[in-house]
Formats: structure tokens, sequence, C-alpha cells
């Protein structure tokens, strides 16, 4: 869907498909029609965005057969969906039953990782609307935080080095701009946007950049204002935001039946308490664990926020709650003001095959009408800060 800033700019809102596990070009057209064909009609829209998450294999095959790349862009033209974002993070098999660290590999550190984020660039390049100011993809933090030393922070260096060289010649190639935003995650060597600031502002900035994710920021324990100040006062820019949401409770002793229904085998939950935000390192075990049943048997003091993306519209139950308030603060921050703080929103909720069972969708149906009901929930939430849609906006 496509909103309109105060300043004129168009800002892109469409939803993540690292929800869904295809990773082969039939799969991912199936996933389409299966999925979001149906969440475009149950929101009456001419045009939905899609974040798409392209599996590196079927990337590479996209990136070097042209003809392949102008049937995926017809293959959404027809169904009425659009791509101006990808989603690079997860390297592969996503929806595997057990993920867990795996995500963080390869990392960049390594030839693989940029070879697939170039692959990616390559086909967005072809994806992207005629009038699309520019691309995006979101991307891991540099690494998981250990281990690290020097040798391994020189080679992130090059590779960056490469990366920024290598959208540069898409660019020369193609005429479009595509950048690539790093998205603070705990756990990373860049969780909070001060790691952000002392690790990456010395990168392109006019091809490289952040992706904000604001449950990765709600889970920081950052206020929303002050953390997005900092990236602009370091020249970082904001290239995407992940529009999304994670768990909270205030009193995690009193709360532990309600939080280990939380507690899965697919996915790692990171667990942060307040107290993350006053220390240097965000991990310091003091306040950190890299999974909630480690965090509930290390029995950490509260409140807690929980890196486990929820639906935007549905809240667990109390005592638990979401951090749908820090979305808020961030989005006001973002759009509030005369000039548009990112042009790219994605809602990222890929956690609904792994939610508690009763909160879990039992059908395909029920799956793309709980993401439909996130994007409307997004949309309300936008306007409400004054963007409008192109319907409300003159010709």
């Amino acid at each position: 869907m496509r909103l309109r800033h105060a300043d004129g700019s168009t800002v892109h809102l469409g939803y993540c498909t690292n929800v869904h596990p295809a990773e082969d070009l039939a799969g991912i057209l199936a996933q389409l029609d299966t999925y979001a064909v149906g969440v475009r009609r149950a929101l009456d829209a001419d045009l939905l965005g899609l974040g798409l998450w392209l599996a590196a294999p079927v990337a590479a095959a996209l990136a070097a057969d042209p003809a392949a790349r102008r049937r995926l862009r017809h293959e959404l033209t027809v169904r009425g969906l659009e791509v101006v974002t990808l989603n690079g993070f997860p390297y592969a098999a996503f929806q595997a039953p057990v993920v867990k660290g795996a995500v963080y590999h390869p990392d960049w550190t390594t030839p693989e990782r940029l070879g697939y984020t170039l692959d990616l660039a390559r086909v967005l390049a072809d994806l992207l609307p005629e009038d699309a100011a520019r691309g995006s993809i979101s991307s891991l933090p540099l690494a998981w935080r250990t281990p690290w030393d020097a040798g391994r922070a020189d080679a992130v260096r090059r590779r960056l080095d490469e990366l920024a060289a290598g959208l540069a010649a898409v660019e020369r190639e193609t005429g479009r701009t595509v950048r690539v935003g790093f998205e603070p995650e705990p756990g990373c060597l860049v969780e909070s946007t001060g790691q952000a600031r002392r690790l990456l502002s010395a990168m392109d900035m006019d091809r490289l950049g952040i992706c904000v994710d604001l449950a990765h920021l709600a889970c920081a324990w950052e206020e929303p204002a002050e953390a997005l100040g900092r990236l602009r006062a370091a020249g970082l820019p904001v290239v995407k935001v992940q529009v999304s949401a994670a768990v909270e409770a205030d009193d995690p002793a009193g709360s532990a039946e309600a939080l280990r229904r939380w507690v899965e085998p697919r996915f790692l939950h990171q667990t942060r308490a307040a107290g993350c935000a006053t220390v240097d390192d965000p991990a310091d075990p003091a306040y950190a664990a890299d999974d909630l049943d480690a965090a509930l048997d290390a029995r950490l003091p509260g409140p807690w926020r929980v890196h486990y993306h929820v639906p935007l519209h549905a809240p667990p139950e109390p005592p638990l709650r979401s951090t749908v308030p820090v979305l808020r603060a961030a989005l006001a921050a973002l759009y509030a003001g005369p000039v548009a703080g990112c042009d790219h929103l994605d809602v990222e909720t890929y956690t609904w095959g792994v939610l508690p069972a009763a909160r879990r969708p039992r059908t395909d149906a029920e799956l793309a009408a709980g993401i439909a009901a996130e994007l409307a929930f997004a949309r309300a939430e936008l306007l409400a800060l004054g963007l409008a849609t192109p319907a409300e906006v003159p010709a």
C-alpha cells in the first residue's frame, strides 16, 4: 500500500514474506496466490506491497536469469503486488523446524553473505516499480557478538566496502538505486543505536544505512526519539523500518507461567531486562539472556522485553502485553515532522507458526486474515499521524 507524507514523498507499506517457507520460484509464486492476493483483497487495496524474502539459492538463480526476473515481475504485477524492499537477513531455511542461531550465518565476515546481498540487489533493481525512488534490502547487523576479534572486524570492513562498490555497479548497469540497511538485533554485534553509531558510522552512507526493527528497538529499552536522533546525529540513514512489536512482562517472576507458554524450539527469543539500557553492553548477563527459557531459568530482574514478534493488532493476554506503545512513539518520531524519516515500511511478524497454540492460525485463510489485520492496524497508525492514502491526495 502507498501513503503520502506531507513533504509529497511516497511511503510504501507492505508485509514481509519471511513468514512463508517457500524457497524456490514455483513456491514463491504459489504463496502469492495463497496469501498475498487474499491479503490485498481483504484490505480492499488496488496495490499491496511485499517485503519479499528470497532464500540464497533462488536469489542466485534469479540474479543469473533476466528472463526469470521478468517473469517474477510480471507475476507480481498481474496480482496487484509490488516490491520495493527485500528481506536479506535470513540466508535460507528460515521456517525450518529449528532455526535459532543459524539465522546469523553466514555473516558479514564471509564472501557468501556479500554474494547473496548483491544477488538480491540485482534482482530488486528489476522488480522495482518504475515510479519507485529506490529499493532497500535489510540485512543482519554484521554478526553474532561472539566470537569477535580484529581479524573478523577487518574482514567486515572489506565486505562493506565491496558491498558499496557492488551496489554502485548495480546502479550504473540498471539506473536503479538500491540501499542496504543493517538491522540491529538483540545478541548481535550491533544491538543498540549506540553500537550502530560506534561500529557503522564509517561506512558509505549513500548506499548503506540502518534498518530499524521496532520490536528490536523496544527490546534494547531505547527511547525511540532519542534512538532515532542518535542515528541522525551520526549521519546513519534509516533506509527501512520493520513495523513489529515484542512481548513485555512487568513482573517476570509473577508471569512465569504465562511466559513459559511462549517458549518454543524454532527461533531465538532474546530477553532483555530494563537495566540493559544503562550499560555499554546490552547483552550483559546481569540483564540479558539469549533465549526466553534461559531468562526464566536465570530469573533476570524485571521488567522484561522478549524478542518475540507478536501480531500488531492482537497483544498477548494479561499479565503480558506488547510493545505497541514503543512502535507508536517511533512512528511519530519518524513521520510527524516535515520530512519523512523513511519511505519503506514492512510489517514483519514471522512468528505466526510458533505462537502459543490458542493464538496460532489453523488454516491458510486464517493466516492471510491475520496478516491483513496487521496491515490495517499499521495503516491506521500511519493515517493517525497525518499520512494520506493516494486517494486522498490530489493528482
